[in-house]
């Protein structure tokens, strides 16, 4: 399986010929959905959701999301089904599997809305928003590293408690070169005292996964 890192949190995963997109927002290049086989959205926030762009999807290009993004696509020409946690289903030959209920707070005011993760194939963890442990072991972590709602030492609290084999950055679009930078030594640093391959890949950046 290859996994390719596009802008802020989307990543493609591509196997046998298919392509599974996650999070495709506003802040992630146009042409990430390009070849789109099937689209998993983890929740409403619009640097995951661009409705403009799966606007213009097919009936044979299906989305799997929670409830309150399936109401936003309602007309969509492509199916979408809604999904929640413990869920499972198969997406253009992806098995994945629904973990996670809430985005991360952001604020004591702030209504905390829905987030849902994506396990795929039992390998790659896409969390959304939200720092889910998953009740398995994960090979491969998309680990947030930028945002309102968390803080560095979040960051390594759930490498920590996750463990992975892999962890590679995603909700990094907010940085500039210098925080860039700073998540780069923090995955290092953890990567080493984890034993473990840790790193940000750079927007358009392949690597080839297990499975």
């Amino acid at each position: 399986m290859k996994l390719t890192k596009h802008g802020h949190a989307c990543v493609r995963l591509e196997k046998d010929g298919a392509t599974l997109i996650i999070d495709p927002g506003g802040l992630t290049e146009e042409s990430a959905l390009d070849g789109a086989d099937a689209v998993l959205i983890t929740h409403e926030h619009f640097d995951h959701l661009d409705a403009r762009r799966l606007a213009a999807l097919g009936p044979g290009v299906p989305v799997y999301t929670c409830a309150p993004v399936a109401e936003q696509l309602a007309g969509l020409a492509a199916p979408v089904h809604v999904v929640g946690d413990g869920d499972a289903f198969t997406a253009a030959g992806f098995e994945v599997g629904v973990l996670g209920r809430e985005h991360a707070r952001i604020a004591f005011d702030v209504p905390v809305v829905q987030n849902i993760g994506f396990l795929v194939d039992g390998e790659v963890f896409h969390p959304g928003d939200a720092f889910t442990v998953p009740d398995r072991p994960v090979g491969t972590l998309l680990t947030p590293t930028s945002g309102p709602w968390m803080k560095a030492a979040d960051m390594v609290d759930y490498l920590r408690e996750v463990a992975p084999a892999r962890a590679y950055s995603i909700h990094d679009g907010l940085w500039n070169e210098v925080g860039l930078k700073l998540v780069d030594g923090t995955l290092a640093r953890r990567g080493e005292a984890q034993h473990a391959d840790f790193r940000r890949l750079a927007t358009g950046e392949t690597v080839e996964l297990p499975g």
